[in-house]
């Protein structure tokens, strides 16, 4: 038993079971996605977007694993807002073990990039709760994890604060393609771009058309909740 553990026993976010954040009880009550187009929100196979959606800087797909729910909601919220940076390995193995399990679609090979906080609030919080994840993603599903292709270049207003259009606005222009990067274009098939939660999608269209501008030809969003 680690120290940290010993002296701050682990306890479910929702039942207060000891042993976890999140336990085996309170994940079966989480229910799942829909799976629907990213671009007209509809129903689709495997959440990828319809063909008669998609454009040339439309993304492959957007997959949501949990709703954002129970359990799951709380143990974002704890890991975003409380800096309890603990919760991110409970959050990756749920959310890996619902992947396999549920047999969702995902490229095989591919390069994971999270979704870039501004430096300033990354120094603020004392990590990328996203980044936490990712990486522990990334090593049980055989993917690369990447931190240099996207980069944030700017401060705007939380997009939690906005709706519908105001967030697309606000967004807008916030990334730029980082062009040390560039021999990573022809490595990898894939890219995966990664998020906690999905509102309205903003943020992850916003990232994959920069990276298409850039020469990347197949990218899909992954995110814990939506």
């Amino acid at each position: 038993m680690k120290i940290i553990d010993f002296l701050f026993p682990k306890s479910c976010l929702t039942c207060g079971k000891s042993g976890s954040y999140i336990c085996s009880s309170c994940i079966k009550k989480v229910g799942s996605p829909k799976p629907i187009c990213c671009v007209c929100e509809r129903p689709s196979v495997d959440f990828m977007t319809h063909s008669k959606c998609k454009k040339k800087l439309t993304l492959d797909a957007i997959v949501s694993v949990f709703r954002y729910e129970g359990v799951i909601r709380k143990a974002i919220i704890k890991l975003k807002y409380s800096f309890a940076k603990e919760i991110a390995n409970d959050l990756a193995k749920c959310t890996i073990d619902k992947i396999v399990n549920n047999h969702l679609i995902l490229p095989q090979k591919a390069i994971l990039i999270p979704i870039p906080l501004f430096w300033y609030r990354e120094n603020w919080r004392g990590f990328n709760q996203v980044e936490e994840v990712g990486k522990l993603l990334t090593g049980k599903l055989g993917w690369v994890f990447n931190t240099n292709i996207l980069i944030r270049k700017s401060f705007r207003q939380p997009q939690t604060e906005l709706k519908g259009d105001k967030r697309r606005e606000n967004i807008r222009g916030v990334f730029s393609f980082n062009k040390n990067c560039t021999p990573i274009v022809s490595c990898h098939k894939s890219i995966v771009l990664f998020d906690d939660v999905l509102t309205t999608g903003s943020t992850m269209k916003e990232a994959g058309k920069v990276l298409k501008r850039n020469g990347f030809t197949n990218i899909w969003g992954l995110t814990i909740s939506s």
